[in-house]
C-alpha cells in the first residue's frame, strides 16, 4: 500500500503553510518523513535550498525542523524547565543559562511560559505553549503543528494564532495541520491539499471558502446541512444525583453533579479540559467509583455496577483518549472490534468467542464508516488517528446502545467523516438514544446538543440554550467569565427518581425543546458540513 505518491510541498520562509486532507490522505506519513521518523522510498527534501536526508528526528532537529504532536510529549511531574532541557542538556545546561534562555524565548514570542511551573498544574493551552517552546529551544526555524487547536477554546485559539504571528515576524515558518477549515483559512498564508497520498492542489486563503476547500479534499460536493426536528421525549433514560468524586488528597474533582438525559436527547457538557470531564466520564462508565451520589439507568441504580455490566445493559462509550481506553494498538482491527463487547454478539455466542463473526462485522464497519486500511488484519496502531476514531465509533454504534457517552467523537477526523459521525448520532437519537456529549469543538456542541451545561472546577455552573449561545460566549463561560446568554445552573442535587412502575410518566425536569433552526443556519454560515 502506497501512503504517499508524488507529493509536492513548498513552504515559504516566514509563513504559515496549512496542510489539509481527509483521514488517511497521507498527512501523518508526510510529516513523519519531514521529521525523520520515517524514510521515503524516493523523492527529494530540500532545506534552505540544500538537499537533506533525515534518518531520525535528531537529523531533522539539526536542520531546524521541530514538531509539536497532537498528543503532547510532556512529563507531568517535571517542571517546564525540566521538560524543556530533557534530552538537550548540552545546549545550555540544566541551570541558570537554561532558565535565562527559556525566559528569553517566552518573552520574545509571547508564550507566557513559567520555567518553574509543574506541567501537571498547567492547562491545555499552556502545555501546548511549552511544546512550542521545546522545539524553539532546540533551534527550530520550521515548526510542524499537528492539530494544534483540537482541544482549545476560541479565546485560546486566538492566543495561539497571536503566537504564530510572532513566529512569522521573526522569519520562522510553520506547517499547520488541521481539519478545522475556518481556522485554516484565517491563519494560513498558503494551503496545500492532499488526497489519497497525492498533492491535488493549492489554495489561496483569501480566494477560497471552507466549502470549496472541503470539496477539494474529498473530491466531490458535500451535502447541504438540514435542520433537524426535536427528538427529545419525556422518558428519562439517565439520572445522576449528587455525584461527588475526590482526588487522592481529598480535593473534590466532581462536586454535587446532577443532571438527567431523556430518550432522544443530547446533553452537551462544555468546559476547558481538566475541569472534571474525565472524572465524570470515568464515573459514568464505571472506571472510577464515586465517593457519594447515585447513577440511574432507566430507573435502575447502576452506581455499584462494574464497567462490563454497564456495557451489557446498553451503555456505549467513545473515549476521550482513544489510545488509552479505546484501542489495543498492537492488535489487529478485528480484535479491536471485540474490545469492550467480548460477551456480546458478534464477538461471542454464549460462552464461546466467535472470531469469524467478529472479522466479518469488522469488514462491514470498515466499509460503512470508510476506515482507510489495507485489511482487517493490520494493527490499529498502523491507522491514522482519524481512521482509528472511525473504527471506534463504528464499533460502539453497531451495538445499538441506549445511552452513549461520546467524548470528543470527531476529534482528529476530516470534514466528511465528521458529517458521517454526526448523522449516525442523529439517526440513533431519532430511535431513542440518549447521549452525553463532551467536546472541545464548540460548533459541534452547539449544533448537536438539545441542552447545554457548563462544567467549571468540577461543578456544573451554568446552563445554555443552543439556540442562542455563540461559540465565543460559550468559550467565555468555560473559562469562568459570565455571559448574557447563560443562566446560573440550577441546584444539581436531583429530585427522587420517578417510579419505575410508571416509565412513561414525565420526569420532574423533563424537557421538550426543538433543535433550533438557527443552529443549522449558523453552522452553514461557518461552512461546517453536517
Amino acid at each position: 500500500m502506497v501512503a504517499n505518491h508524488d507529493i509536492h510541498l513548498s513552504v515559504r520562509k516566514g509563513t504559515v503553510h496549512a496542510l489539509v486532507g481527509e483521514n488517511g490522505a497521507g498527512k501523518s506519513t508526510l510529516m513523519k518523513i519531514l521529521y525523520g521518523m520515517q524514510k521515503p522510498d524516493e523523492g527529494t527534501i530540500r532545506v534552505d535550498g540544500q538537499e537533506a536526508a533525515f534518518g531520525s528526528p535528531a537529523d531533522a532537529i539539526a536542520r531546524g525542523i521541530g514538531m509539536v504532536h497532537q498528543h503532547f510529549m510532556l512529563a507531568d511531574y517535571l517542571t517546564v524547565l525540566e521538560n524543556t532541557v530533557l534530552g538537550s542538556e548540552k545546549l545550555h545546561g540544566i541551570g541558570g543559562a537554561a532558565r535565562r534562555r527559556i525566559i528569553e524565548l517566552s518573552e520574545r514570542y509571547g508564550l507566557g511560559v513559567r520555567p518553574d511551573a509543574r506541567v501537571e498544574d498547567l492547562g491545555v493551552a499552556e502545555r501546548q505553549r511549552v511544546e512550542i517552546l521545546k522545539v524553539l529551544y532546540r533551534g527550530a526555524t520550521t515548526l510542524i503543528l499537528d492539530e494544534p487547536t483540537a482541544v482549545l477554546v476560541p479565546q485560546e485559539v486566538d492566543a495561539l494564532f497571536g503566537n504564530l504571528r510572532e513566529l512569522k515576524a521573526e522569519g520562522l515558518s510553520v506547517i499547520f495541520i488541521s481539519h478545522k477549515l475556518g481556522e485554516v483559512l484565517s491563519v494560513a498564508d498558503d494551503i496545500t491539499v492532499i488526497r489519497r497520498g497525492t498533492t491535488v492542489g493549492t489554495a489561496v486563503p483569501a480566494e477560497t471558502t471552507p466549502k470549496q476547500l472541503a470539496e477539494l479534499m474529498v473530491g466531490s460536493e458535500l451535502p447541504t446541512p438540514e435542520t433537524a426536528e426535536s427528538t427529545v421525549t419525556e422518558r428519562e433514560l439517565l439520572r445522576v444525583e449528587g455525584l461527588r468524586l475526590c482526588a487522592d488528597g481529598g480535593r473534590p474533582v466532581l462536586d454535587d453533579i446532577g443532571f438527567t438525559i431523556h430518550e432522544g436527547e443530547v446533553l452537551g457538557i462544555a468546559g476547558v479540559e481538566g475541569n472534571g470531564q474525565t472524572e465524570l466520564i470515568e464515573a459514568l462508565i464505571g472506571l472510577k467509583g464515586a465517593d457519594s451520589g447515585r447513577i440511574l439507568l432507566a430507573g435502575e441504580e447502576i452506581t455499584p455496577w462494574p464497567t462490563r455490566k454497564r456495557r451489557e445493559h446498553g451503555v456505549g462509550y467513545i473515549p476521550e483518549d482513544r489510545h488509552r481506553h479505546g484501542l489495543l494498538l498492537d492488535a489487529p482491527l478485528w480484535e479491536n472490534r471485540m474490545l469492550g463487547h467480548v460477551t456480546e454478539e458478534p464477538s461471542a455466542k454464549g460462552f464461546w468467542l466467535t472470531p469469524k463473526a467478529a472479522q466479518e462485522d469488522t469488514r462491514r464497519i470498515v466499509a460503512e464508516y470508510d476506515v482507510r486500511t489495507p485489511g482487517i488484519d493490520v494493527t490499529a496502531g498502523s491507522l491514522s488517528g482519524g481512521n482509528q476514531q472511525k473504527l471506534i465509533v463504528g464499533r460502539e454504534m453497531s451495538h445499538k446502545p441506549r445511552f452513549l457517552i461520546a467524548a470528543h467523537p470527531t476529534r482528529g477526523v476530516d470534514v466528511g467523516a465528521q458529517a458521517q459521525i454526526w448523522d449516525q448520532i442523529r439517526e440513533a437519537r431519532r430511535e431513542g438514544l440518549a447521549v452525553l456529549l463532551i467536546s472541545a469543538d464548540l460548533d459541534e456542541l452547539i449544533g448537536l446538543s438539545d441542552t447545554l451545561r457548563v462544567i467549571y472546577r468540577g461543578r456544573l455552573v451554568a446552563d445554555a440554550d443552543p439556540a442562542h449561545i455563540t461559540p465565543e460566549e460559550l468559550g467565555s463561560a468555560m473559562t469562568g467569565a459570565s455571559s448574557g446568554h447563560l443562566e446560573e445552573a440550577a441546584p444539581t442535587t436531583a429530585a427522587p427518581a420517578p417510579d419505575a412502575s410508571a416509565p412513561d410518566a414525565p420526569a420532574p425536569d423533563a424537557v421538550q425543546k426543538p433543535v433550533p433552526p438557527q443552529t443549522a443556519k449558523a453552522r452553514q454560515e461557518k461552512d461546517t458540513p453536517r
